[in-house]
């Protein structure tokens, strides 16, 4: 506008009750605007990434840091106040700030200095004394390891299955969600409804698109992400809360995602393993698509195990691995045995249930 509004502070948050008129400034307690700048949004961008500003850098740097390493250098990335905690590495926030800002503020170029980085590549592996004397890896005497994202969690399984949609941008997707939950958490009893009252499911490709692209309603937030601890977006979190929980187990076994993620990671075990493969081949297969490792003996021998029982199950019950194979939209192959493409999605989904799966390091 060439003529700026007048802006006032509004009396108890009354749009028709002005209080004192305000003008655009920065907190007095910080560096002031530098002068050149205008007093609107630019000059707010200029000043924060002003060279005499330090605070900018440092935040962004140590919220990188904690995306890959689980904490911050300050451990309350929200908070760099008298009330947050001391940096566990000062000299290397300093450094890294100062790294970020001189390199013209380059994200991928100081991405790649954390994870090419010697303390990022340490194995995560620890004795026992060392656990005991540093927990939560404070010291970076070895690699991060933490349990992943929910978003993680889900975009992974569909990229391992083959569904994922790997297309950027464009309108918002709705995936699958228990029926009736919306209508359920939205209804009011004069009967009146709000907007989005019901939630009608996505169907193709939209179905399979990364989860940072789910329509998401505050009051009713989708249920498989809530339970790997996905904030409810009420308010802005930058650290979450991490917790370990029996529902976790339950929704990677039962959630149409990820039974319909096994069905097609068990799909690519039969028919990328090998045209000759055996048992223990398809098993390591599907295994190192999810860990990125082949199993060790013990372990490819439990979900030898696991086939076994689920074959005869199947063959026995050809009813149950109908329904099974049916969860999701995505067609099954349809030239493989139901009762052993059945039994390999049971393998499938024990593989996407292990800790290791879901837990980076």
């Amino acid at each position: 506008m060439d003529k700026p509004r007048d802006t006032f502070i509004l009396v108890r948050g009354q749009y028709d009750q002005h209080g004192e008129k305000v003008s655009p400034a920065v907190p007095a307690f910080l560096p002031p605007l530098p002068k050149d700048a205008p007093a609107n949004r630019l000059g707010l961008a200029k000043w924060l990434v002003d060279p005499s500003n330090p605070l900018t850098s440092r935040v962004v740097v140590n919220r990188y840091w904690q995306t890959f390493f689980g904490t911050g250098i300050v451990k309350t990335v929200e908070d760099f106040g008298s009330q947050g905690e001391l940096p566990s590495h000062p000299d290397l926030l300093d450094w890294l700030a100062v790294e970020f800002r001189e390199k013209g503020w380059d994200v991928k170029a100081i991405v790649r200095l954390i994870v090419t980085s010697a303390t990022y590549r340490q194995s995560s592996g620890a004795s026992q004394e060392l656990l005991a004397k540093d927990p939560e890896n404070r010291l970076l005497a070895r690699g991060p390891r933490y349990r992943l994202p929910a978003e993680v969690v889900r975009d992974q399984a569909l990229a391992i299955s083959g569904l994922l949609d790997p297309r950027i941008g464009g309108p918002s997707v709705f995936p699958y969600q228990p029926a009736g939950l919306w209508e359920e958490l939205m209804a009011r009893s004069d009967g009146d409804q709000f907007t989005a009252q019901k939630y009608v499911q996505s169907h193709g490709a939209d179905l399979y698109r990364r989860s940072m692209y789910t329509f998401w309603k505050r009051t009713s937030p989708p249920p498989s992400r809530s339970a790997f601890d996905a904030p409810d977006r009420e308010t802005c979190t930058v650290r979450r809360g991490r917790t370990n929980t029996p529902l976790q187990a339950l929704v990677l076994m039962n959630d149409p995602t990820y039974v319909e993620a096994a069905r097609k990671i068990a799909e690519r075990m039969i028919t990328e393993a090998g045209a000759s493969a055996v048992p223990e081949d398809r098993i390591a297969f599907g295994f190192r698509l999810a860990t990125a490792r082949k199993p060790t003996p013990e372990e490819s021998a439990v979900l030898k195990k696991i086939y076994d029982a689920q074959i005869a199950k199947y063959r026995s019950d050809a009813d149950a691995a109908t329904k099974l194979l049916a969860v999701g939209e995505s067609p099954r192959d349809s030239k493989l045995d139901a009762a052993d493409l059945a039994a390999w999605t049971t393998v499938a989904s024990t593989i996407l249930n292990l800790d290791e799966t879901i837990t980076k390091g």
